[in-house]
């Protein structure tokens, strides 16, 4: 028989093992983005909150989980857990969606499929606008694929069009970059579609250092890319600009038109009367002071399907 105080040594590393290997296991927490939503699931009995409870009490909470996860060393994605898209998991699956085991597993399958951010300290009321914010990129990534992916191809030549118009596209922001000169870069691409407005935004760093290439945030390049692709391959409407910030330098804003699947180069006047053109009312407002409106340059060679 082992003495209590060997039981005792037995049971005290077992723990400190497990706690070690749990610090290796990463966590997913769902979170609604929303009161909507959150009042959504206070209808479900199992659900931790009933109506009585606030969104921002939850927030609180989510909050507090968050930062204990974070102290114990513990890797958490934070996934944004919709309801609707929860009850229709429920529905396909034949679940009963009024389990905590089940919100576990649809929060697990979350975490590779749906929209996902690391936890990396950031407070409650920063990471919900994130989570939303990446919410929006995605669904505008996969619309501009589905786009692409159903333009066809050329009647003419038999090419896919949406492979060709992604080709141009990353060509032209090679250029976009190239011509942007050394600075920090914030470009925007807008397409209007049947359904959506499509808006891309990508941020580039550069040197003007042929030898160093820019510095391009996460993947915004593969975004905007597959954005701008969709305007080139529809032929339609749409719109790019690109302000410049360069130490010791005016800001720079330049600006080009997406029109029958070609990019073209605005002039300095039309960059200034977009860019003093209020989207909404068509009223114009005031020029930002320390701003230089200039024209567009060349970034799109032509291709044969426009």
């Amino acid at each position: 028989m082992p003495r209590n105080n060997d039981t005792g040594t037995h049971r005290t590393r077992s723990t400190r093992r497990r706690r070690a290997l749990r610090r290796e296991v990463p966590g997913t927490v769902g979170l609604l983005a929303d009161a909507g939503d959150f009042a959504a699931m206070c209808g479900y009995r199992s659900f931790g909150f009933d109506r009585r409870a606030d969104y921002a009490d939850y927030l609180r909470h989510v909050d507090g989980l968050l930062r204990s996860f974070a102290a114990r060393g513990i890797h958490t994605t934070v996934a944004l857990f919709d309801p609707d898209e929860y009850a229709e998991y429920c529905g396909e699956h034949g679940l009963d969606p009024d389990t905590s085991e089940t919100r576990t597993r649809f929060t697990a399958e979350l975490a590779g499929s749906g929209t996902a951010l690391p936890y990396t300290g950031q407070p409650i009321d920063e990471l919900v606008p994130l989570l939303v914010d990446e919410a929006v990129r995605h669904a505008t990534w996969e619309y501009a694929t589905a786009v692409l992916a159903g333009v066809g191809r050329c009647a003419d030549c038999g090419e896919d069009i949406g492979h060709a118009s992604f080709d141009r596209a990353a060509d032209a922001l090679k250029r976009l970059v190239a011509g942007a000169g050394p600075g920090h870069h914030h470009f925007v691409c807008s397409v209007p579609t049947e359904d959506e407005q499509l808006v891309a935004v990508l941020h580039a760093d550069t040197t003007g250092d042929p030898d160093s290439p820019p510095r391009v945030e996460g993947r915004e390049s593969l975004d905007f890319v597959t954005v701008l692709a969709a305007g080139l391959a529809l032929g339609g409407p749409g719109g790019l600009v690109v302000r410049s910030t360069t130490e010791g330098h005016r800001d720079r804003v330049h600006g080009w038109r997406l029109d029958r699947g070609r990019l073209t180069a605005l002039s300095a006047a039309a960059v200034f009367n977009a860019y003093c053109t209020d989207a909404d009312t068509g009223d114009l407002v005031a020029p930002e002071p320390g701003v230089e409106y200039c024209p567009g340059y060349e970034v799109d060679a032509p291709g044969p399907h426009h």
